[in-house]
């Protein structure tokens, strides 16, 4: 008889949008333990150098070293194109990075030539998702545009401003000139301006690779055996502000308590 692990399952973003992932990852897996990590302090990430995000994605899977995690989900596409590939031997848990694991799910998808990636300034000018997804099909044609401001509008729970509503229509108007069969939503906080999104493009044109992703990490962690068959406990921390955090995460996952604040 197989033991089961009862280590947690961890996810870390800038703040809430990871949440998007972590949802649908327990929501398919119950029986896990969990620990989420908002970097609320240093968002938003898309704006940060190569080395500030190598320091903060360290610091953070540090800590879940110490936490004893069996599996750290980096839920936030920024991280994922710009640390995975320099810091992914440098821990004791597997690392499941949302681009590298959704990039092959989205090379597949049928009746697919043209695809537009809206994601951050620093996902854009890593062209993580491109570069991706040629390894597996190189007959898509990709067009990336960066949103730099739509993280904010999340964090800052300001969905409903006619100033956010102008500046997702702005980026959406770019997009329709390239005329993509699908849009990816390459930044965790990005499904929660959907009722604006959908204004504007027909929602179905719009793909959250969160849904992927965590058909993936399910996957992995049964051929791995480090699956769980009861849950114990769930532990949100944030690096500031736990009660923006609480407030901003109410559309996709809410929260019983407050976060507990937490320096890495």
């Amino acid at each position: 008889m197989i033991e089961k692990d009862k280590r947690p399952i961890a996810f870390f973003d800038s703040g809430v949008g990871g949440l998007t992932v972590y949802a649908k990852v327990k929501k398919i897996l119950p029986d896990e333990n969990y620990m989420y990590f908002g970097d609320t302090k240093n968002m938003p990430y898309g704006e940060k150098t190569e080395s500030q995000l190598i320091d903060f994605a360290d610091k953070i899977f540090k800590f879940f070293e110490k936490e004893n995690a069996k599996a750290v989900v980096m839920a936030c596409n920024t991280t994922s194109a710009v640390t995975y590939e320099k810091l992914k031997n440098n821990y004791n848990f597997k690392i499941y990075p949302i681009i590298q694991s959704v990039s092959s799910t989205l090379a597949k998808l049928d009746s697919i030539k043209k695809l537009c990636i809206i994601a951050t300034p620093a996902t854009i000018n890593s062209h993580a998702y491109s570069k991706e997804i040629a390894k597996y099909n190189k007959n898509i044609e990709v067009y990336e545009i960066s949103a730099p401001g739509w993280v904010k509008i999340v964090e800052e729970h300001r969905i409903n401003n006619i100033e956010s509503i102008i500046e997702v229509k702005n980026i959406l108007e770019q997009v329709k000139q390239f005329n993509p069969d699908k849009i990816v939503l390459g930044c965790t906080h990005y499904p929660y301006l959907m009722s604006i999104l959908k204004r504007f493009e027909q929602e179905e044109k719009f793909i959250d690779p969160a849904v992927y992703f965590a058909q993936n990490i399910k996957q992995n962690l049964q051929e791995n055996n480090l699956l769980n068959d009861k849950f114990e406990y769930e532990k949100f921390y944030v690096s500031s502000n736990p009660e923006n955090f609480k407030k901003a995460s109410e559309l996709f996952y809410k929260l019983k308590r407050l976060p507990q604040l937490k320096n890495v």
